[in-house]
C-alpha cells in the first residue's frame, strides 16, 4: 500500500512538473513569438493606463496571444512597469520581450510641426492648430496674449521651430514652448549687441528683426539690410519698408500692394510715420536677430530688388534712383 502511495505521489509529482515545465516553454514561446501584425500599428495609451489594462487591450485585438504570461514576465524580469502615455509605433519585428521594453522605456511616437521665419503669429498658431495630434484649446491670437499675460501683441515673441510633441499636447504647450525660446534667443542677442545701436530695449531689436525676416530674400544680405535701416533710424530718415505697411493694412491687402496704400496712415506705416512700428511684424528666426544685433557698418542708405531674391545697395538718392531704373523700370 506504502508503494503505491508513493507511486502515485511520484506521478503527480512528475505530471506538476511536466506541467510546469511546458507552461514555462509555451511562457516563454509566447515571450519570444512575433506580434500579429500586418503592418505597423500605433498603440495610444492614455493617461492613467496601468500594464494589465494595456496588454488586455492587446490580447483583445489579436496583436498577442496571451496578456497574462507578458504580464508573468514582465513581474519577474522586469518588475514594476510604469507607463508614459502617448502612442507606441508597434512594427511586426517586436515580440513580447521588446515589447515590454519599449513600453517600460516610454520610446513613445512623437510629431512635429514647423513654425517658418516670417510667419505672423496668427500663422503659427494656425499651423499649430491644423495638427491633427493637437489638443486645441485657444480660441484665438488674443485668447493667447491674455493666457500668457503678454504686455504686448505677441507678434514676433515666439520663435519659429521644428517642435516635437506627443499626441495630446495642446496648442498652449507648443506655444509656450516657442515663447520661452524666443525669450532665451532674444536676451542672448541683445547681451552680445553692438554699441551704439538705436534700440530702447530689446523689444525695439526684436522688431527689426522681424522686419529685415520679411524684407530678406538672401541669408547672407541680412546684415547689409539691419544696416540700411539702422543708419535710417540713427541719420532721422524713415525706414519706409513697405512689409510694414503690408502688415498694418491685415486682411484688407490683396497682394498689390498701392500708391494709396502706402500714403494710407496706420501705427505700421513706415513711410508716414518716423521710426520702428511699435510691435514686431513676424516672426524672425536666428539669423534676423543676429542681424539686428550686428548690421554692417557700410554706407548704404538704399536698397532695391534685382528681381532675382538679391537687392542692389546704394549710398546715395542718385544711386539709388539709377539702381530702381536698371532692375525695375528696365532702363527707363
Amino acid at each position: 500500500m506504502k508503494t503505491k502511495i508513493l507511486l502515485i505521489a511520484g506521478f503527480l509529482v512528475a505530471l506538476l512538473a511536466l506541467t510546469a515545465f511546458g507552461r514555462i516553454v509555451l511562457h516563454y514561446r509566447y515571450v519570444e513569438t512575433p506580434l500579429r501584425l500586418s503592418g505597423d500599428y500605433v498603440l495610444n495609451v492614455e493617461q492613467g493606463s496601468n500594464l494589465t489594462r494595456v496588454l488586455d487591450q492587446l490580447q483583445t485585438q489579436g496583436v498577442i496571444p496571451s496578456a497574462l504570461d507578458l504580464r508573468l514576465y514582465a513581474r519577474f524580469n522586469q518588475g514594476a512597469v510604469r507607463l508614459q502615455a502617448g502612442e507606441y509605433l508597434l512594427q511586426r519585428s517586436l515580440n513580447g520581450r521588446t515589447l515590454l521594453h519599449k513600453l517600460a522605456s516610454g520610446e513613445v511616437l512623437y510629431h512635429h510641426v514647423r513654425l517658418l521665419e516670417g510667419w505672423t503669429l496668427a500663422q503659427a498658431l494656425a499651423e499649430i492648430q491644423h495638427n491633427d495630434a493637437v489638443k486645441v484649446t485657444l480660441h484665438d491670437v488674443e485668447d493667447l496674449r491674455q493666457t500668457l499675460g503678454l504686455a504686448n501683441t505677441g507678434e514676433g515673441e515666439f520663435f519659429p521651430d521644428t517642435y516635437s510633441f506627443v499626441r495630446g499636447a495642446s496648442d498652449l504647450d507648443l506655444l509656450k514652448q516657442a515663447h520661452e525660446l524666443m525669450s532665451k534667443e532674444l536676451a542672448q542677442a541683445w547681451a552680445a549687441r553692438d554699441v551704439g545701436l538705436p534700440y530702447a530695449s530689446d523689444y525695439d531689436l526684436l522688431t527689426m528683426a522681424s522686419i529685415i525676416e520679411k524684407e530678406t530674400g538672401l541669408a547672407t544680405e541680412r546684415p547689409q539690410i539691419a544696416g540700411v535701416f539702422v543708419r535710417r533710424l540713427q541719420q532721422g530718415m524713415r525706414l519706409q519698408t513697405d512689409p510694414t505697411v503690408i502688415y498694418g493694412l491685415g486682411s484688407s491687402f490683396d497682394g498689390n500692394l498701392t500708391r494709396a496704400q502706402l500714403q494710407r496712415d496706420t501705427p505700421w506705416n513706415t513711410y508716414t510715420r518716423e521710426g520702428l512700428p511699435p510691435t514686431p511684424i513676424a516672426l524672425p528666426g536666428r539669423a534676423a536677430l543676429l542681424a539686428s544685433a550686428h548690421p554692417d557698418d557700410t554706407t548704404a542708405l538704399f536698397f532695391v530688388s534685382k528681381g532675382d531674391g538679391s537687392h542692389q545697395f546704394s549710398t546715395t538718392l542718385q544711386e539709388h534712383n539709377d539702381a530702381v531704373r536698371r532692375y525695375q523700370q528696365g532702363g527707363r
